[in-house]
């Protein structure tokens, strides 16, 4: 085992992560990243053909995300994976212990293993879920192909890594801790207690308590999280170029960013059609680039899907096709039947009387084509793609 990575192993076993609280039911809400039907729908514009599922957690931690994954995909054979045994042990409890076992009909395997090894599990997958991870590896290009390499075809990677732009001042914290630990870098208990005590004496409107307090201050009460961003042995952070050059290592395709608003130009410069017209030819990457560098404060990480070609998505421009296509409602929902609902970002939105009545032919009759329910109400096939659009419904082809 390499050093950087014993380092890791190390920090994980001292600070199991995330510190999520072990609870007696289900974990609250929902997340549709972890949903593989909703995220096939957003990725491939329909729903999937198939509940009986192979997911492959990469570095689960302590198993909130595990914890989701068998919540939504209870029919799927999951593999958990991770390089601590304390936060295995964690995630095992947290799945016990909160009860999500007692309806999930799938089978649920953990095993203590690096991730760039996963080459050694049989199997390869349909969905692999891996979230803060590949950041923190030796070498996340060999991590980013093996996961590649055990992606089914037509399987989806859901991955989440940090950006450069809006970690600069955790950067900063970072190798400011380091020197003043020396030869005590590595004892993280001690390295929490540094980077407290400097945060505790720093001025009040130096710039990086400011952030620290505006951003991170609240899950930073625990140390668990403030040793996980302050002091972790190995981190490397990516802007928008350096971060498609990472996918294409992998050799799979880019679908898209899962907060896909936040990637629109015109947020930060559509009143102005001159700089809108300069943008038009720019390739979507360079779309991007210019996005973070006008807009760096939230560009913490970057959250994507990723997909094995042939990978194949709808558009439902065919109105014959639209028709002939079966609805139903986006699980990942809260608050139906209501007109004032939590959509599947979990932001709270208000639909209008026709949406709302067609929403409930599409909950209330199962069979019925778009045809058959457009039939019996007013609705065009433009308001049925809206629908489409904001993640409110699934269509079957």
């Amino acid at each position: 085992m390499s050093e950087v990575r014993k380092a890791v192993q190390k920090l994980y076993n001292t600070y199991p992560f995330p510190p999520d609280p072990l609870l007696d039911e289900p974990p609250p809400g929902y997340n549709w990243r972890w949903h593989y039907q909703s995220a096939y729908n957003f990725c491939a514009g329909m729903k999937p053909s198939q509940e009986k599922i192979r997911i492959l957690d990469a570095g689960c931690g302590t198993g909130s995300g595990t914890e989701y994954l068998v919540l939504h995909n209870p029919y799927a054979d999951i593999i958990a994976i991770d390089l601590s045994e304390n936060a295995l042990a964690t995630a095992k409890k947290r799945l016990e212990k909160s009860g999500v076992l007692a309806n999930f009909h799938g089978t649920i395997t953990f095993k203590q293993l690096p991730l760039e090894t996963v080459d050694t599990l049989e199997e390869n997958f349909d969905f692999i879920n891996c979230v803060g991870v590949l950041h923190h590896l030796p070498e996340p290009e060999i991590g980013i192909k093996a996961l590649a390499q055990k992606l089914a075809v037509g399987g989806l990677m859901h991955i989440f890594v940090y950006g450069e732009l809006g970690r600069w001042e955790i950067q900063l914290m970072q190798k400011a801790i380091a020197i003043l630990q020396g030869e005590k870098k590595g004892d993280y208990v001690d390295g929490v207690k540094v980077g407290r005590q400097l945060f505790a004496n720093l001025p009040e409107n130096n710039r990086l308590v400011t952030k620290e307090n505006q951003r991170w201050q609240w899950e930073n009460q625990r140390d668990e999280c403030f040793a996980d961003m302050y002091v972790h042995p190995q981190e490397v952070d990516y802007n928008i170029d350096t971060l498609f050059d990472f996918i294409a290592i992998s050799g799979l395709e880019f679908i898209g960013f899962s907060n896909p608003d936040s990637w629109e130009l015109e947020r930060l410069m559509g009143k102005n059609d001159d700089l809108m017209n300069r943008a038009k030819n720019l390739t979507p990457q360079q779309r991007y680039r210019l996005i973070e560098l006008l807009d760096p404060d939230p560009i913490t990480h970057y959250e994507f899907f990723l997909a094995k070609p042939p990978f194949i998505r709808q558009n439902w421009q065919d109105d014959e096709l639209l028709k002939q296509s079966y609805p139903e409602l986006n699980p990942c929902m809260l608050g139906w039947e209501s007109k004032s609902l939590f959509n599947y970002q979990f932001q709270p939105i208000t639909i209008s009387n026709d949406e709302f009545i067609f929403m409930q032919s599409c909950s209330s009759n199962e069979g019925l084509t778009v045809g058959d329910i457009l039939a019996q109400v007013n609705f065009t096939l433009d308001q049925v793609r809206s629908l489409i659009k904001k993640q409110l419904i699934m269509l079957t082809p």
